[in-house]
């Protein structure tokens, strides 16, 4: 992990979870923990890897920190 995804980890405000290339089939769910983000991308999409999480800081900025 580099240091800008650890600042954003560390220091997020939510975490989003998004899955699709194309944006208008795109689906973006936000969540409180790293864990709820990616129990939603393991129940909803049988943990294929495809599934984006990001960590949002207060000021909007934001690092991809895994895939679920």
């Amino acid at each position: 992990m580099i240091l800008w995804e650890q600042h954003c980890l560390e220091n997020a405000k939510y975490f989003t979870a998004v899955r699709g290339n194309k944006p208008s089939l795109r689906i973006k769910k936000t969540f409180d923990t790293l864990e709820q983000a990616t129990e939603y991308a393991k129940a909803n999409f049988g943990g294929d890897k495809r599934t984006m999480i990001y960590a949002v800081t207060d000021n909007g900025s934001h690092a991809h920190i895994c895939n679920a």
